[in-house]
């Protein structure tokens, strides 16, 4: 771990982050959203030197759930803007959230330095004036959490969670594929939802809206479908999109365009799990 990413892990066990969050992923179905695959010992152990003479590392397995797993956060959220809006106040992104914020981590400048992270927030989410700054306490934490990341397993195919199949539609109907591809409204709202919002507005000045965006409009899906296998950083106005290519089947992302083509007034053709698979297969031949 990196100085900034040791002091994080300071700054989230101080914090009480360990109490609602844990950082463990179970060999059961239901945990798979969280990680490729089930933690193992090695995951556990965050840094190769004591905290001070007189402490190890701290426990961070956590043991409730409320909020969100975060063993591979890093992997989920990997731009600085999301987990900043977060914590600033977790209501920006997730409506529903129970989590306090922690607007203490930021400051209210009115000219600050060029260097300093700034964020933009809703009007009716700001409580002084001038500019949002984030302090290095914020900065230390938002690295820490983006460290956390699964590593591969060394043992070559190795697979504890089963693996995720769409489930079958009724019998006899071919009517419409869509019939057997999984819940999209589900998968976005798990996968996607916290950046586009439930609503597909997206945040103004973070993440980009689905609603009405000529990219999901377009009756070609190829654009589409790249973004959500390979991720999105082109523009430095919007957050970092990773790259879903290992942690969604094709019949999924399928699922979730489709759901995004037809929702928030957008009125576009639907696109197979095919063709997510042929636009897969051109990415990885580059």
């Amino acid at each position: 771990m990196t100085e900034e990413e040791i002091a994080g892990l300071h700054v989230f066990i101080s914090e009480g982050c360990v109490a609602c969050h844990t950082q463990q992923v179970r060999s059961i179905e239901m945990d798979n959203v969280w990680g490729s695959r089930p933690s193992m010992p090695s995951d556990f152990h965050y840094s190769k030197q004591r905290m001070d003479v007189w402490r190890q590392t701290p426990s961070i397995l956590g043991s409730q759930r409320t909020g969100p797993d975060l063993t591979n956060v890093g992997q989920r959220q990997p731009g600085d803007q999301w987990h900043l809006l977060h914590l600033y106040n977790p209501r920006i992104v997730v409506k529903e959230s129970v989590m306090p914020a922690y607007p203490w981590l930021f400051s209210y400048e009115d000219n600050p330095d060029e260097d300093a992270v700034t964020i933009e927030v809703p009007t009716n989410f700001k409580e002084g004036s001038g500019k949002i700054v984030a302090s290095k306490e914020a900065m230390d934490l938002v690295a820490y959490l983006k460290s956390l990341k699964q590593a591969p397993l060394i043992a070559e195919g190795a697979s504890f969670i089963p693996s995720r199949t769409p489930p079958a539609g009724p019998t006899g109907d071919s009517s419409s594929e869509d019939a057997l591809l999984p819940d999209g409204a589900n998968l976005y709202t798990n996968t996607c939802a916290a950046c586009h919002q439930a609503n597909g507005m997206g945040i103004a000045g973070a993440f980009p809206p689905l609603a009405n965006s000529a990219v999901v409009n377009n009756g070609d899906p190829e654009l589409m479908i790249r973004i959500i296998l390979q991720g999105y950083d082109a523009y430095p106005e919007w957050g970092q999109m990773p790259g879903f290519a290992d942690l969604l089947t094709d019949e999924e992302i399928a699922a979730i365009i489709n759901h995004e083509k037809s929702s928030w007034g957008n009125d576009a053709p639907s696109v197979s799990a095919e063709q997510v698979k042929d636009i897969r297969t051109m990415v990885e031949g580059q």
